[in-house]
């Protein structure tokens, strides 16, 4: 599995992707975790609010951190 957190860095970009390797960690799931801060890679998803969730080349989240029921839900 492929995730992708799309952000420049700010604190909720930050945040998601703490929750994201948590539970990745809590579920054991096989998952390859990307932080994409570039602004033009960003907009190349076609995402224009961050932080933004992508996994395997499918937009799950955007302009707001995910909850983490959410999150495993995606996961699993």
């Amino acid at each position: 599995m492929e995730i992708k957190v799309l952000g420049p860095g700010c604190a909720k970009c930050k945040k998601t992707e703490k929750l994201i390797l948590q539970v990745i960690n809590e579920t054991c799931v096989d998952a390859n975790v990307e932080k994409v801060t570039d602004m033009m890679d960003i907009a190349s998803y076609g995402v224009f609010g961050t932080p933004a969730v992508i996994i395997d080349n499918n937009v799950k989240c955007m302009g707001k951190v995910p909850k983490k029921d959410q999150i495993k839900a995606w996961l699993i």
